[in-house]
């Protein structure tokens, strides 16, 4: 079992920045590829960004590529992603998830762990 705690979220104007984190507990972080998705009201849950288990490598969706980065820490059990040049549309509860597997990938059906969520929100 993992239990994944998403922070950082808020409200920012268009054009900001914002940095989330995931802190992993449970069983050995540096054991799965870690990813962020978003889901909007009224829009299906959609993959953002993901990492692999060295961090060597990492994955991205195209309305992401260029202002977001994801980056971890195995050391302290902990993804990170941040958030650059922030639209209106980037607005959703942003979910941070798990998969014991060694690629990142975009698949949200094959991940097996996922926090709560957390909110962000841009103005504009």
């Amino acid at each position: 079992q993992v239990q994944l705690v998403e922070s950082g979220g808020g409200l920012v104007q268009a054009g900001g920045s914002l940095s989330l984190a995931c802190a992993a507990s449970g069983r050995t972080f540096s054991l799965y590829a870690m990813g962020w998705f978003r889901q909007a009201p009224g829009k299906e849950r959609e993959f953002v960004a993901a990492i692999g288990r060295s961090s060597r490598s990492t994955n991205y969706a195209d309305s992401v590529k260029g202002r977001f980065t994801i980056s971890r820490d195995n050391s302290k059990n902990m993804v990170y992603l941040q958030m650059n040049s922030l639209k209106p549309e980037d607005t959703a509860v942003y979910y941070c998830a798990a998969d014991e597997t060694l690629y990142p990938h975009n698949r949200y059906q094959q991940y097996d762990y996922w926090g709560q969520g957390t909110q962000v929100t841009v103005s504009s």
